[in-house]
């Protein structure tokens, strides 16, 4: 018997639901909620430059695993039954990572290797099977990209069972390895490499599903902070902490969904090139924001926890969030409009004032430096709102 599912379950062209997010996507990121929340309190815990990169290892593993599946789900129909069934497997897989990052440099450094090797390989191998009958030229592409996983793999897995000298450059050669294959097309001798510029994809898909996942990585802040709320005897400071905590997020979604989304699947539905486009806008800047978002809810929890202290770690922890999500939102709005967001690019200048001041002028402590950047974010969300108005473009939603 040939290779190869013999049903078709490639996403319809034609219909209302190629552009449909459907709710095994939703319970397959529900995996997530757990991975960011383990990921924030890995990096609360560990607050040293080794923490910090081992933390940046974490944020690109897990969101390499995905927004990868995110793209195979755009191509396959997860209303049929064969696709569902890969998507639910795929988040018992999720699971088992999201259950090992806290120990992901130490004990349960094989468990996060195996999980993350195996969701990587089945998913890809999965669309291979799934499409070499129906659609020879994604089955031909994403047969590249096994190649390139598999080799990532094995990174993966005997760094794991290596000490952690060992163990960090070789996790980090293997995610250098999935981003050098992005980059390159994953060329294979003898059978080419991936052209971007031929993949049609559906703009409104991707948009709403990585919106989706902001909007997740967003609420695990929330969960973060409220759970360091009820642990802590009510005062002023707490509450104070509370309410700025819920200010920054709300002026975090409000930067991100004001417009974001429809930009974005407007973009990528009138792009000659809408692979590309989506790689670069979703895939890489995406990054940024989702890292961004996470770094916020570990300051959240530090000015919770300790709200008068006044320290270079809390000042990075507490300004670096923010920064990280206003350079994503802006090089995200560069990439699809072609113009930078002017609100943005200046609260990025009035953080990085910010972090002068608290660095080398401590006037602030934690909580009066996370005011004054739940304040700024607000001005940003503002005054993109006012300048949008003025353009004359409504609101999305």
């Amino acid at each position: 018997m040939a290779f190869g599912m013999t049903r078709d379950v490639l996403r319809p062209a034609d219909s209302s639901r190629a552009d449909r997010v459907t709710y095994v996507e939703l319970f397959f990121d529900l995996m997530f909620v757990l991975a960011l929340t383990q990921l924030s309190a890995y990096l609360y815990e560990n607050q040293t430059p080794l923490g910090a990169f081992e933390g940046v290892i974490m944020v690109c593993a897990l969101w390499w695993a995905w927004v990868s599946t995110t793209w195979v789900t755009n191509w396959l129909d997860p209303v049929k039954l064969p696709v569902r069934g890969a998507v639910v497997a795929l988040g018992f897989i999720a699971l088992v990572m999201s259950v090992s990052i806290a120990e992901a440099f130490g004990d349960r450094a094989w468990a996060f290797a195996v999980a993350y090797v195996v969701l990587q390989i089945g998913r890809t191998g999965f669309i291979v099977w799934a499409t070499v009958r129906h659609d020879r030229r994604v089955a031909h592409d994403f047969a590249l990209i096994l190649g390139w996983t598999a080799v990532g793999g094995a990174l993966w897995i005997v760094g794991a069972v290596l000490p952690p000298a060992g163990q960090l450059p070789l996790w980090t050669a293997a995610l250098a390895l999935e981003l050098l294959g992005t980059i390159l097309g994953y060329p294979v001798p003898g059978r080419g490499r991936v052209l971007l510029q031929s993949w049609d994809l559906s703009g409104p898909h991707i948009a709403e599903r990585t919106a989706l996942f902001v909007l997740i990585a967003v609420g695990e802040g929330l969960l973060v902070t409220g759970l360091a709320f009820v642990e802590k005897e009510s005062s002023a400071s707490a509450v104070a902490s509370l309410v700025t905590a819920f200010v920054a997020a709300a002026a975090t979604w409000w930067i991100y969904f004001d417009h974001g989304e429809r930009v974005g699947a407007e973009a990528i539905e009138a792009s000659d090139e809408p692979g590309r486009l989506a790689r670069t806008a979703y895939t890489w800047v995406h990054l940024l924001i989702i890292g961004g978002i996470v770094l916020m809810s570990v300051g959240d929890k530090e000015m919770l926890s300790q709200p008068d202290q006044r320290s270079a770690a809390a000042t990075i922890v507490i300004v670096g969030g923010p920064l990280l999500f206003l350079a994503g939102t802006a090089l995200f709005r560069r990439t699809l409009e072609r113009r930078w967001p002017r609100a943005q690019l200046l609260g990025l200048i009035g953080l990085a004032a910010l972090a002068g001041i608290a660095l080398f002028l401590p006037v602030f402590n934690a909580l009066g430096l996370s005011i004054a950047v739940a304040v700024l974010l607000s001005g940003v969300a503002a005054a993109e709102t006012i300048e949008r108005m003025r353009r004359g473009r409504r609101a999305g939603g």
